[in-house]
């Protein structure tokens, strides 16, 4: 170690830069804490990039009883539009009502109903549902998102795509988020207000000295070196328990549920901008979204996932069961035909020792062990909705050892390019558009959803197309892969095309080679310097 360059002692040094590390790292530096973090890979490419792109309290989490968890996620809801309008946005579902609709065997509801109701077989009456719906509509303080409706599907938009045998629906609110762009805005807001952020950087191993960590990092292409910090946040993800045992080593029995969760994305299957909330005779639920204006995302799955190491990928088999799941409603069957993309996340949740994948919690638990001298917060499980709370709750247990450390301040406070209001998407893309009358109208709502008021920043003093330089398609320009080279910290196509954005999807492979070799010419950027 003493061969490698050292720096100052920072407060805090986060691992992994997931939504948990980079919400963790900017709560931190906005309370005055020196924060460093270093992701191994791009930011978001595990979980935080593959999940159901939603927020949303957890319907299905009621029938466990988890009503904390649910509650503080339908709280979140609300406090997140507010912080993010141009990555998230209200969506309306539909809960079409069949009597074949059965609980999960293993839910402490499904064991109620099934001593005081054994007539029911497991099925679910209408009035639960109902019931359900109330409380989700009232526990979190609801003001922005529109409450639960009874739905006539005789007839209606919401009816035409779905088998004749479904009459009647609920209808509820739940908000779309952009999950990796969530990411990246947090990371970019962190660095803003102080922090280092690393990607491709990873952290060999860390030892406690004298109450001190010395953390290795490895960057990528780059000499070795160490960083001293007075306390560590272990935000791994699916390699949390991984750092604990190999990376700082340090006994614990704590550990981590692997689930893996595969999605579908297919052509468009209808024409109307609502979301379907299947329920299957298993128990299970999958949800159909509208995905890219041209696509629909289909997902999830619940499977146990047992090697960290082993990339997580849609097998034949959840792609079938999902197809099938889908065409149980739909009139017209969904076949691989139709399927443009698969993907698939791990969750890390926390190992409660629960029977199966779907049983196992959704909360997220935080420990904090000083065995090794040194405080390390270890962080498992979490939702993507929960992630701001979740940083705070962290912040909680960090700040005894900083005394002088900021309050809560997260709450309300914009991300980049999202201080408008939630309701000022429609005003801000004729602003965009009067302002730049090159761009197409599919161009300048692409733009708003992924930058806000940044897409003004992202511009420039462009006059005509040519101003933005090389078009690698689908409008993915020069001057918009500049920008987020400079300010997002990506480095490669895959980076561009699948994580701040999803043109791999309508990009092909020739053009995403074109973008992959002009990266790799270009010179290292000041932030890119800066990041090793």
């Amino acid at each position: 170690m003493d061969q490698r360059e050292t720096h100052d002692v920072v407060d805090l040094f986060v691992i992994g830069g997931g939504i948990n590390g980079c919400g963790i790292a900017r709560d931190a530096v906005g309370r005055g804490l020196s924060v460093e973090l270093a992701e191994m890979n791009d930011l978001a490419s595990a979980t935080s990039s593959a999940s159901t792109k939603l927020f949303h309290g957890g319907l299905r989490y009621l029938e466990y009883w988890e009503v904390r968890l649910v509650r503080e996620a339908l709280i979140e809801r609300e406090t997140l539009l507010r912080a993010m309008p141009h990555i998230s946005w209200p969506m309306r579902f539909v809960l079409p009502y069949h009597e074949d609709m059965r609980f999960d065997g293993d839910t402490p509801t499904s064991k109620v109903l099934n001593i005081v109701m054994p007539w029911m077989k497991g099925r679910r009456p209408a009035w639960l549902i109902r019931f359900g719906l109330f409380l989700y509509d009232n526990l979190g303080g609801r003001k922005i998102l529109k409450g639960t409706t009874s739905l006539s599907l005789n007839g209606t938009p919401e009816g035409s795509p779905l088998e004749d045998r479904f009459q009647k629906a609920f209808e509820y609110s739940d908000c779309w988020i952009e999950d990796s762009r969530l990411v990246a805005l947090n990371a970019r807001d962190a660095q803003a207000r102080g922090a280092k952020i690393n990607v491709r950087t990873k952290v060999a191993s860390a030892e406690q000295i004298d109450g001190i960590w010395h953390v290795v990092l490895e960057p990528k292409g780059c000499t070795p070196r160490v960083v001293k910090a007075r306390m560590l946040v272990n935000a791994g993800g699916p390699w949390v328990e991984n750092i604990i045992r190999n990376t700082v080593r340090i006994n614990s029995t704590e550990g981590v549920r692997l689930v893996r969760g595969s999605h579908i994305v297919t052509r468009k299957l209808y024409d109307h901008d609502k979301c379907y909330f299947f329920q299957g005779e298993d128990g299970r639920i999958i949800f159909t979204i509208p995905y890219e204006t041209d696509f629909t995302l289909i997902g999830t799955t619940d499977a146990d996932h047992t090697d960290v190491n082993q990339k997580p990928v849609c097998t034949p088999e959840e792609q079938d069961y999902l197809l099938a799941f889908a065409s149980k409603y739909l009139k017209n069957d969904v076949t691989k035909d139709d399927v443009v993309w698969t993907y698939s996340g791990v969750r890390p949740l926390y190992n409660d020792g629960a029977s199966s994948a779907t049983a196992a919690t959704r909360d997220y638990v935080l420990k904090v062990d000083q065995s090794a001298g040194a405080p390390i917060l270890n962080v498992f499980g979490g939702k993507i909705t929960t992630y701001r709370r979740l940083a705070e709750t962290a912040l909680e247990k960090i700040t005894p050892f900083f005394p002088k450390a900021g309050k809560p301040w997260t709450a309300g406070v914009p991300l980049p390019g999202g201080n408008f209001p939630v309701d000022g998407v429609d005003a801000l893309t004729q602003r965009l558009a009067a302002r730049y009358t090159f761009l197409s109208p599919t161009w300048v709502a692409r733009l708003i959803k992924a930058y806000g008021l940044d897409a003004f920043n992202v511009l420039g003093d462009a006059k005509v197309e040519a101003d933005l330089g090389q078009n690698f398609g689908a409008n993915l320009t020069e001057r918009e892969v500049n920008w987020l080279v400079e300010n997002e910290f990506a480095r490669t196509a895959e980076d561009i095309v699948w994580r701040r954005s999803k043109l791999g999807l309508r990009l092909t492979t020739q053009e995403i080679d074109v973008l992959d070799a002009s990266l790799a010419k270009a010179p290292a950027t000041s932030s890119q310097q800066h990041a090793v």
